[in-house]
C-alpha cells in the first residue's frame, strides 16, 4: 500500500510538473509574440501600439549614453520619428526568456537585425491588473565586434570623454 502511495504521489508530481512546463512554453510563445508586435508596432509607425506595450512607469535606455527615459520622455523623443511614418525597424534574430518564480516577472535579452547592423536588446516584462505583458525596462545596446573594439573606443572617446568628466564632477 504504501509502494501505491509513493506511485500515486510521483504520477501527481510528473503531472503537475508537466503541465508548469506545458503552461511555460505556451508563456514563453506568448511572450515572443508580444515582443514581436511590440518591435513591429515602431516598424509601422504605430505610436499608439508601441506605447501601449509599455507599462506607465515603463524606462527606455538608448544606445547614446544620454538615452535614459522614462515613458514620458521616451514618447516625446519617439514622436517625430513615429510622425513621419517611419520609426525604427528591429527584427528578433535570437531572444532568450527567464522567468520569476511566481511567473508574474520575465527578463530576456536578444539579438536583434537593426539598420544600426546587430544590436542587443534586453528588458523586464511585468503582467498587468488584466494579465497583459507590458515592458517595464528595456536597454538597446550595439554590438561591437572584439577586434574593431580599439576603433570603436577612438571614435566614443571625443564626445563621451566629456560626458564621463561631467558625471564625476556632478
Amino acid at each position: 500500500m504504501k509502494k501505491i502511495g509513493i506511485l500515486c504521489f510521483g504520477f501527481l508530481l510528473f503531472n503537475c510538473a508537466s503541465h508548469d512546463v506545458k503552461n511555460n512554453t505556451k508563456e514563453i510563445s506568448n511572450i515572443h509574440l508580444f515582443l514581436n508586435e511590440w518591435h513591429q508596432a515602431a516598424g509601422e509607425a504605430n505610436f499608439k501600439a508601441y506605447f501601449d506595450g509599455m507599462s506607465e512607469d515603463a524606462v527606455y535606455i538608448g544606445t547614446d549614453a544620454s538615452e535614459n527615459w522614462n515613458k514620458k520622455e521616451f514618447m516625446q523623443f519617439a514622436a517625430p520619428y513615429f510622425e513621419k511614418g517611419k520609426a525604427w525597424n528591429f527584427k528578433s534574430l535570437q531572444r532568450n526568456v527567464y522567468f520569476s518564480s511566481d511567473q508574474k516577472t520575465v527578463w530576456f535579452d536578444e539579438l536583434l537585425d537593426t539598420q544600426m547592423k546587430i544590436c542587443r536588446g534586453s528588458g523586464i516584462l511585468i503582467l498587468d491588473q488584466n494579465g497583459k505583458w507590458k515592458i517595464k525596462h528595456y536597454v538597446l545596446s550595439m554590438t561591437i565586434p572584439n577586434e574593431n573594439t580599439t576603433e570603436v573606443v577612438k571614435i566614443k572617446s571625443l564626445s563621451e570623454n566629456k560626458i564621463i568628466e561631467h558625471l564625476l564632477n556632478k
